[in-house]
């Protein structure tokens, strides 16, 4: 398919008459009655109505979706509390196992001095038998041991009910505080339900309010439609009553003379009175005779020039048939001399070349005519 590209004249008009039927597209869709409103837009408070509501069931899933996010992460960081709980008293069970069982007392270096056990290695090893580097208590020393002992097994009593009492203590203060908080969030969601509520009441009532006043809005509308259509008709009924008892429609000519001064001929008021009298009409018919034998000797004098028209244009088409044919005739007579001449010469060249294949074939070339082609040819 080839592309044909228009002329630069062309395709402004193109562009030219596309833009007028845009404009003129766009004026009959700006200035159309049938979609022009005037007053309340009924359609157009409908579509808000339809997106208010939808924009508050948005709002209403959203909300929801929120309640929804907040419990997962309420009820996400309870398990992790209770998770951390969990770990801590199974480490505390680990540790306390892992001291009674890789760290006892017996296991120690001075198991002998803190569990009594002086006794068994004196009774197992003789005094005798031991040097100085065996010594681990000293005459004189240490007087004081078992008290101490006490003491220190008291205070260890106290530390660890201290530090029990400290747990179970902080134990309640985090039961008190995750209940405070439980409330907290409880009351606030109770807080937000309530506002919800007064908000969506607070809503629905303007609703209500903006639909009477709508429908308000409309029957008044409707009623001054009626009104102004009554009206209307009732300046109809009176305008045709007026116009069919007028002087017009009865033609009363008396009505429509009417005498000017200063010598000029009175004149018919032609909204009085569209009749004619008999001057006026014979004149009309007479004029309009005149017209018909004006456009008659037109339409002749046409037909006259259409015939001198047709004439010349048969004699031209005839003399332009005349110097084709003769044209054609000047070719054809110099085709056929083109081609007689054309055999003329066919014919001498296949007698010379009859000529010098008979010559070649039939003659024996002698010496010396070999003699001479070696001499050309040094």
């Amino acid at each position: 398919m080839y592309k044909v590209d228009l002329p630069v004249d062309q395709s402004i008009e193109k562009a030219a008459e596309r833009r007028r039927s845009a404009e003129t597209a766009r004026k009959a869709r700006i200035y159309n009655t049938r979609h022009r409103v005037m007053g309340l837009d009924l359609d157009a408070l409908n579509k808000q109505v339809q997106e208010k509501k939808h924009q508050q069931n948005m709002e209403l899933q959203r909300d929801k979706a929120f309640d929804k996010l907040r419990e997962y992460q309420d009820e996400a960081l309870l398990q992790q509390d209770n998770d951390e709980r969990e770990k801590r008293a199974a480490l505390h069970t680990d540790l306390t196992q892992y001291w009674a069982t890789h760290q006892r007392v017996e296991d120690s270096h001075d198991a002998d001095l803190k569990c009594g056990l002086k006794g068994a290695f004196e009774i197992t090893i003789p005094e005798s038998e031991l040097g100085p580097a065996s010594m681990k208590i000293f005459q004189g020393e240490d007087i004081g041991e078992e008290q101490r002992r006490r003491e220190q097994m008291k205070k260890r009593d106290r530390d660890l009910r201290a530090q029990k009492e400290d747990n179970e203590r902080k134990h309640v203060g985090d039961k008190h505080r995750e209940m405070l908080m439980s409330r907290e969030l409880v009351h606030q969601d109770l807080r937000g339900v309530q506002l919800r509520a007064l908000e969506e009441e607070r809503k629905k009532a303007a609703r209500v309010t903006l639909n009477n006043y709508n429908q308000a809005l409309a029957a008044e509308r409707t009623e001054t439609l009626r009104e102004q259509h009554r009206r209307e008709e009732r300046e109809n009924l009176a305008e045709m009553r007026h116009t069919l008892t007028s002087d017009m429609m009865t033609e009363c000519a008396e009505a429509a003379d009417s005498m000017m001064g200063g010598g000029r001929p009175p004149r018919v008021l032609i909204d009085r009175w569209k009749g004619m009298s008999p001057e006026q009409l014979n004149a009309f018919h007479r004029e309009r005779e005149e017209q018909c034998l004006q456009k008659q000797r037109q339409r002749d004098a046409e037909k006259i020039q259409d015939a001198a028209w047709d004439l010349q244009l048969l004699k031209m088409s005839r003399a332009a048939e005349e110097e084709q044919r003769k044209a054609e005739e000047l070719r054809r007579e110099k085709r056929m001399q083109t081609e007689r001449y054309n055999m003329q010469l066919a014919e001498e060249q296949q007698a010379h070349q009859e000529y010098l294949n008979k010559k070649l074939y039939t003659n024996k070339p002698s010496k010396d005519y070999f003699y001479q082609f070696n001499t050309s040819s040094r």
